[in-house]
């Protein structure tokens, strides 16, 4: 039996994560059921769309990945199921899936269709949770839905590659728990157009010469440990999506404060990639 997750911004107050796991195990009492998260921001379709898709690939090919973000059927926000990468996606066609179908070509969408056999106004309930139970039961997509092939996409979310390959023009598009900030700026685009040139980043206060792969690259551990300079320590690093994050060195948003509140950066805020010329 395959593994249904949940990514939602239902939060832990409400009754309405434990009524969709409820209405799961009605339909499939032996079904796993692993929570990415509840409690991404409120129809924060690109927040969803950055936790999904640096979640997804842990599962094991078939797993059926619900997601609960901005799900009201209406003309304008229809659902849709796809398969993708080996996994399926069930959601609301806002954009969310967009940012995965960016890098890799999607194998199939259909648009449900099985509305009318269902009154609801909580489709993630009982729309959503059908089509991941058919599928789980071996169920085919062509059953629930009707073939399309355009998926609508965030607008404003890709980078943009400026002056012949000088800047990198990104921006803001998720800040953790920790405050750090994740950019849609990735590796692979960095070092497409960057060709190994030195750079400088610059984000509002901010700006960065060097980009690590771990938080601790920040801390010269040949110093002796009174000698270190630690405490607010800025960081540049390529993180485990591989997306360009600004940080510092355990933060703390509440306490000591964090990338985004000493930046002074917020969702969709830009940050600039400047390269030396070739």
């Amino acid at each position: 039996m395959p593994i249904i997750t949940l990514t939602t911004d239902f939060g832990e107050k409400d009754h309405f994560a434990g009524a969709v796991k409820g209405a799961i195990y009605g339909e499939l009492e032996s079904i796993r059921i692993v929570d990415i998260t509840h409690s991404v921001s409120p129809f924060h379709t690109a927040e969803a769309a950055y936790i999904i898709q640096s979640a997804y690939r842990s599962f094991p090919d078939g797993t059926i990945h619900l997601i609960g973000i901005d799900s009201e059927l209406n003309p304008e926000n229809k659902h849709i199921a796809v398969l993708l990468d080996g996994h399926y996606f069930i959601c609301a066609n806002n954009g969310i899936i967009s940012m995965l179908a960016n890098e890799i070509v999607p194998e199939k969408i259909v648009e449900i269709n099985i509305h009318d056999h269902i009154i609801s106004n909580f489709p993630v309930l009982d729309v959503f949770v059908k089509v991941a139970c058919h599928i789980a039961r071996g169920g085919t997509l062509d059953v629930i839905g009707k073939r399309i092939q355009e998926l609508r996409q965030l607008n404003g979310l890709n980078p943009v590659v400026q002056g012949d390959g000088k800047q990198i023009i990104g921006i803001v598009i998720y800040i953790d728990n920790y405050g750090n900030v994740i950019t849609n700026i990735t590796k692979s685009l960095f070092d497409e157009v960057g060709k190994g040139r030195d750079f400088k980043i610059t984000a509002r206060h901010a700006s960065f010469k060097k980009i690590h792969t771990h938080y601790s690259d920040a801390i010269n551990f040949d110093q002796p440990k009174e000698r270190r300079e630690e405490d607010g320590k800025k960081i540049a690093l390529w993180n485990s999506s591989q997306y360009l994050e600004l940080a510092i060195y355990k933060s703390n948003p509440t306490t000591v404060g964090s990338a985004s509140t000493l930046f002074g950066l917020e969702y969709r805020d830009s940050v600039t990639i400047s390269f030396d010329a070739l």
